[in-house]
């Protein structure tokens, strides 16, 4: 029987412990050759288009490793970031002395690229005079469309990932003086402001449960509230924009997703993230309230989400066109995010249902079994023509804006962390698949095994 914990008005069913993933073990089965195939394939492919594209040098001319210009997009430190995440979740199921060595690597000329007050963002410190198109003129004087928190955000992922994969700090001390830097700059009194993309919520509130420090889930509190308020909305923004980027209400008053549909399933994760953190239940009301209109009116058969091209958007109620849906891998990521961290927080099955429907069809079609191609927006059928911006037809080697190749490598790797969970004296099976576990149930020690085809 679930317990009940009293929150304000509200009442919510109590939050179920998440079982991570390095307690968990896939073998076979449904999920393992796919897991395999991420570890041998897509993970040294990701990292060899992260070199072949300047985004790893990026790191060492801004630290003065190397010379040289800026290489590609304002966001592109995000897809280094998610690259280091989903290997740092492999090296927890499988070692690997030879990543492990890489990323320590990587990881050193990260550290050498953030500047001495915690600073990161190597377009700007590599040449603030020549900056990419949207990056802003000054420090977080553009957030709307800079990315600058985005990749702290996945930042911070990275570095609570490979903290609990490897045990190292190294990392997560990048992390933290970046996201102290943040403490000491945005809040009421201080610099007012949100991020454009939403991400650096979800990882300011993983920050806080690995370090302790709820001032970094608090921060978290902070970009939400203050999104959709006039005071701390920068200049000229239109309404379309402000649609766009879910600032055209304040959060809690929300009812319609609508807008960007990454960045709204990033911060509908980052709502229920924050009440789990906060105990504040009006996120949780919100972002349930939310997951009823996308689950009812803009959610297509595959769980994917997103059903327009332009603005990659929400369109009206029972708009899923087939041919043109846009269902984006990335919106994929972010709903089977939002729904496995809503079942956290109210221990209700129907987010599960959702879940696994959006991990095995919106979000698996994104990646090819050979594990080197990939699909940006997800079509549900096609005629003649391309379906991928920079493909030819079929899956793509890679994009321009490579955001979804970088979020499959960590999202497949990280489905061991969803398929238990804890509630109350009950171990909770969420994802059929062959496996062991092991966890703690009611301050006990078990073992389970899992046997499925």
């Amino acid at each position: 029987m679930i317990g009940w914990l009293t929150v304000g008005a509200l009442l919510f069913p109590q939050q179920v412990e998440a079982v991570s993933f390095e307690q968990v073990r896939f073998a076979g089965g449904f999920w393992g050759p796919r897991l395999e195939t991420n570890r041998r394939v897509t993970i040294p492919y990701d990292l060899a288009k992260c070199a072949e594209t300047g985004r790893l040098a990026n790191f060492a001319v801004a630290g003065g490793l190397l010379e040289g210009a800026h290489q590609g997009q304002r966001y592109d430190d995000s897809d280094v970031y998610k690259v280091i995440e989903g290997a740092a979740y492999a090296l927890a199921t499988a070692p690997d002395p030879a990543l492990d060595a890489q990323l320590d690597e990587l990881i050193a000329w990260i550290t050498a690229a953030q500047e001495d007050d915690g600073y990161l963002y190597t377009p700007r410190t590599i040449d603030p005079a020549h900056l990419p198109d949207g990056a802003g003129e000054g420090r977080w004087s553009y957030l709307v469309e800079s990315h600058e928190l985005y990749c702290l955000g996945h930042l911070f992922e990275a570095a609570v990932a490979h903290h609990a994969a490897t045990g190292k700090d190294s990392l997560l001390q990048v992390a933290v003086k970046a996201a102290d830097l943040l403490l000491a700059t945005f809040g009421a009194g201080k610099r007012e402001g949100w991020p454009g993309h939403q991400e650096v919520e979800i990882g300011l509130v993983k920050l806080a449960r690995t370090t302790g420090r709820a001032e970094y889930a608090q921060l978290a509190q902070y970009f939400l509230e203050a999104r959709g308020t006039k005071s701390a909305e920068p200049p000229g923004l239109s309404d379309g924009h402000r649609q766009y980027v879910q600032a055209h209400a304040p959060v809690l008053q929300q009812t319609e997703a609508v807008g960007h549909a990454v960045r709204a399933g990033y911060m509908y994760a980052g709502m229920a993230d924050v009440a789990a953190a906060t105990g504040d239940a009006r996120f949780l009301s919100a972002s349930a309230r939310l997951w009823e209109d996308v689950v009812e009116r803009k959610l297509y058969l595959t769980g994917g989400i997103g059903a327009r091209a332009a603005g990659e958007a929400f369109g009206d109620p029972f708009e899923m066109p087939n041919a043109t849906a846009y269902a984006e891998t990335c919106a994929a990521v972010a709903n089977a995010l939002w729904n496995h961290r809503l079942y956290l927080a109210s221990g209700k099955a129907q987010y599960l249902h959702v879940l696994e429907r959006t991990l095995m069809n919106g979000f698996l079609s994104g990646v090819s079994l050979a594990g080197d191609r990939f699909f940006y927006p997800n079509p549900l059928a096609r005629r003649d023509g391309p379906v991928d911006p920079d493909g030819d037809g079929g899956r793509a080697p890679w994009f321009s804006t490579s955001c979804c190749p970088v979020n499959v490598v960590r999202m497949l790797p990280s489905v061991p962390g969803m398929q238990w969970a804890v509630q109350g004296e009950a171990a909770v099976a969420c994802l059929l698949q062959s496996g062991v576990a092991r966890l703690k149930v009611a301050g006990r020690a078990v073992t389970l095994r899992m046997e499925t085809g």
